[in-house]
């Protein structure tokens, strides 16, 4: 039986994902690497409390590591901030994690993610792609979901609006551009990690919506 941990289960996909790999019976322990506990108990559940900027690299020990990491401009504050929540800090887990052993990193990117885009946000989410490939994980498993949809701890306006507008056109919006849900990726995230892929595959938002 495997163990998975978990960064980013606090968040929208994370929340999900938690709850999805508890009751699985394809792994035996889950951890979570957190800031402050989550209000969760199941014997399944090892919660790990530790600084992002400190790493104690000899805890992230597991088979397969799950990345749910991810912010926006407006809650970051300032492009430094921003680059270390989706940059730094996922390559620092993924380095220690394959230092450790770890044969799969699953990460939620984004669409339109391009090392070479002129938009910040997406450059930032293809970098970090890039530098998660140069790793040479033996199993790398890149999501790039479209616009979230589900309840977050802090409410994003813009995708409020955006999830109104898109529901609206979807019938006539491609599948790689609807809205998709925070569950849909969680659980697309855990069937992707049984399929026993090798090397580095990318999954669109429309591949995603089929889970």
């Amino acid at each position: 039986m495997k163990t998975a941990l978990i960064v980013g289960a606090s968040g929208l996909i994370g929340k999900h994902l938690t709850q999805r790999l508890l009751v699985s019976n394809y792994y035996e322990k889950v951890k979570v690497i957190v800031r402050k506990p989550l209000n969760i108990i199941h014997p399944k559940l090892e919660q790990i409390v530790m600084d992002f900027d400190n790493l104690n690299t000899s805890k992230i020990l597991a088979d397969d590591i799950f990345c749910c990491l991810g912010t926006t401009m407006k809650q970051a504050g300032s492009k430094d901030a921003f680059y270390k929540v989706d940059f730094t800090y996922p390559l620092n887990f993924a380095k220690a994690g394959l230092a450790n052993g770890a044969k799969q990193f699953l990460v939620v990117s984004s669409m339109g993610a391009d090392e070479k885009s002129l938009v910040y946000y997406s450059r930032v989410k293809g970098e970090i792609e890039k530098a998660l490939s140069d790793l040479r994980y033996p199993t790398l498993i890149i999501l790039r979901p479209s616009m979230l949809k589900g309840e977050r701890e802090n409410p994003r306006m813009g995708e409020k609006i955006g999830n109104v507008v898109m529901n609206f056109f979807a019938p006539l919006i491609p599948d790689n551009y609807k809205v998709i849900s925070g569950e849909k990726v969680a659980q697309a995230m855990l069937e992707l990690a049984q399929k026993n892929i090798r090397n580095t595959d990318i999954f669109e938002s429309g591949s995603l919506q089929k889970f």
